[in-house]
């Protein structure tokens, strides 16, 4: 095997590595979004709850 051909896998090994951090990283953002959501969900409905007793509480 020549210096070219090591370069070349050496290359190859780097980008596959990049890739994999990459999607892994994407995975890991989008697994943050998605709980941030349903906290978010759970907030806004928790707040709606203490509204409709409030208005109940008035009536």
């Amino acid at each position: 095997m020549g210096i070219k051909d090591q370069f070349q896998d050496k290359a190859q090994e780097l980008k596959d590595k990049a890739q994999k951090t990459q999607q892994g990283a994407k995975e890991q953002a989008s697994s943050r979004s998605q709980q941030a959501k349903a906290k978010k969900s759970q907030t806004q409905q928790q707040m709606d709850d203490i509204r409709d007793e409030a208005d109940d509480s008035w009536d």
